[in-house]
């Protein structure tokens, strides 16, 4: 994929690729050649999220309606899509986010089994009955989606992560607004387009591609019931504290190192990769 197709660099709202409102774009380099320009791909604001908030919610119904195993049929759709698409993801994900194509390629598979394992949820989306103190009555939960989710997610795994994200919340039945990070944005144009083709009707996943303005926006539109975000600590305080007031839901992965302990009798040389691999 030398050439990126240019609806890639739009937004993905309510079923049509669109221009960000404001008109305002950032170029995409290769970090392994910065002489490589995939293309500028839209920065979005306000005005964007706010249709996509829109969109996700008059979708939500209809979405809502169709049960969780008729949902997992369209995530099973896009699985097979993936499949099928999975080197075009692997070069897209080494091309702008820079890892190796090994890794990369890992990395699909890493996320059509994601996407394998939600789909076999929907069939395991049950509720409890209870003991009730008076009689004559019956007690009893049952899963539901909360609305209109934004999910903001980093570059690091570009479609590992958001797979973590968009997979579950379609499944439980939730419009979505994508957020990706503003250096990666082709790989999740590439999975929104699998989805949207897949059959998954418009407006329930939406793309919302730019940096700090869109998730500003999308974390404190007051349609959105939940956020899930991958990131640094600082952000995901900076959600949680906005959230607070009107009680967001937030599912926070924030960023962290873990020790590393070579013991006396270890393979050194196999440490030593063991300890690059896993620090990056």
């Amino acid at each position: 994929m030398a050439t990126i197709p240019s609806r890639y660099l739009l937004n993905h709202i309510g079923g049509e690729w669109r221009a960000p409102e404001s008109g305002q774009t950032r170029p995409n380099l290769n970090p392994g050649d910065l002489s490589d320009h995939l293309g500028d791909f839209a920065e979005s604001g306000g005005a964007d999220v706010e249709l996509a908030v829109e969109a996700a919610d008059a979708a939500m119904p209809e979405w809502k309606a169709l049960g969780p195993i008729k949902r997992a049929e369209y995530l099973r759709a896009a699985e097979r899509l993936i499949e099928e698409r999975a080197e075009d993801f692997a070069q897209a994900i080494t091309r702008e986010q820079g890892k190796l194509i090994k890794e990369a390629r890992g990395e699909v598979k890493r996320a059509l089994a994601i996407l394998d394992f939600t789909a076999g949820e929907g069939r395991r989306l049950k509720g409890e009955t209870l003991p009730a103190e008076e009689p004559r009555t019956f007690s009893y939960t049952f899963r539901t989606p909360i609305g209109v989710v934004g999910l903001v997610t980093p570059w690091n795994f570009p479609l590992a992560i958001p797979m973590w994200k968009v997979a579950p919340a379609l499944l439980a039945g939730c419009g979505a607004v994508l957020k990706p990070s503003p250096f990666t944005p082709l790989t999740s144009a590439l999975l929104v387009e699998a989805f949207v083709d897949a059959g998954v009707p418009a407006g329930v996943l939406n793309l919302v591609q730019g940096d700090i303005a869109a998730g500003e926006a999308l974390v404190s539109h007051p349609r959105v019931a939940g956020i899930s975000f991958t990131g640094s600590l600082p952000v995901g305080l900076a959600i949680h504290q906005a959230g607070a007031p009107r009680l967001l839901r937030t599912q926070l992965e924030l960023g962290g190192k873990n020790a590393v302990l070579v013991l006396a009798d270890a393979d050194i040389d196999k440490a030593v990769k063991a300890a690059v691999f896993g620090a990056f």
